[in-house]
């Protein structure tokens, strides 16, 4: 059986996410096998596993920033906001054509830094218990609320109008998106086609970091080997957070639910913190009031033991 840490996947197209995890828990071994951060079966690239005890981490894994590519499609809306969706609405194609560069730059500009967004009506937010898109499944009409997500950075990469710049009847967008944990790329893309009143959907999106996890570093599904690829949970969790080196007894102490005092810790309190072993081990998440911390997330002690 695979060990505890992080499995970095380059998720193709096709692929759900549960679809992914069902796959490693047979190359690993385990059953203890999560993921960071739905990736819907269309888009591509970064989806980040926990094995055993290290789905741990995937808690704090999900609210960290992303970075995705993504291509906008202007000149129809959808019933999903992509391209899996039955087109609902397209625009006359002398409105597509009268769409400036500018326009296009303002409405970027417009859908870029802190944002009140409306999530997809087909995202997997739950409605009173149930996925909101399993209610519009069943033809229920859903309108989510409104929520708080910043977008960092937009950028315009590419711009494509079709068939021709003489005749455009749709214009892509190739885009870079970084933004705040629960943003949904393919509302930027119903959004700033409403706004620039031609419609839009999203028709490719890849993810290419998640905090400080970048796809360049994934493994590609079909040649997998979750032992070779797992980051050690001690180091995944130094990544993520600062690093504090124990002695033996503040291991032991920290193992035991004990608190533990730090007389030359300096350093913003509130955080999380990875406590390592002597032996190079994750003892666990803990947190800072002061000098003293108490531990957020243990981890087994025969992990601790093993290291």
């Amino acid at each position: 059986m695979t060990g505890s840490g992080l499995v970095l996947v380059d998720k193709p197209g096709g692929w759900t996410s549960h679809d992914v995890v069902a796959r490693v828990r047979r190359l690993a071994g385990t059953r203890k096998v999560g993921h960071a951060g739905t990736l819907d079966p269309m888009a591509t690239g970064l989806l980040i596993l926990g094995l055993n005890s290290s789905t741990r981490l995937l808690t704090y894994i999900v609210g960290t920033d992303k970075e995705y590519l993504a291509t906008i499609r202007l000149g129809a809306t959808t019933t999903t906001d992509d391209a899996e969706g039955e087109v609902t609405a397209e625009a006359d194609p002398s409105a597509v054509a009268a769409v400036t560069d500018g326009a296009i730059a303002n409405g970027i500009a417009a859908l870029t830094g802190e944002i009140e967004q409306v999530p997809s009506s087909v995202s997997a937010i739950k409605v009173d218990g149930k996925r909101a898109y399993a209610r519009v499944r069943a033809g229920e009409e859903v309108v989510l609320r409104p929520r708080a997500v910043t977008i960092e950075r937009f950028d315009l990469l590419g711009v494509r109008r079709l068939p021709g710049d003489d005749a455009p009847v749709a214009i892509e967008l190739d885009v870079r998106v970084v933004c705040s944990s629960g943003t949904y790329i393919r509302s930027l893309a119903r959004d700033l086609g409403a706004d620039l009143g031609v419609g839009g959907h999203l028709t490719a999106l890849r993810r290419t970091r998640v905090g400080p996890f970048d796809v360049r570093d994934a493994s590609e599904l079909d040649t997998l080997d979750p032992g070779a690829a797992l980051i050690p949970a001690a180091q995944a969790a130094a990544e993520l957070f600062e690093r504090l080196e124990l002695t033996e007894q503040q291991a032991i102490d920290l193992t035991h639910g004990r608190r533990i005092h730090v007389a030359d810790r300096e350093g913003a309190s509130g955080a999380p913190v990875a406590a390592i072993a002597p032996g190079g081990a994750l003892v666990g998440l803990i947190e800072f009031r002061g000098k003293e911390a108490r531990t957020l997330v243990n981890f087994p002690t025969d992990e601790i033991a093993s290291s």
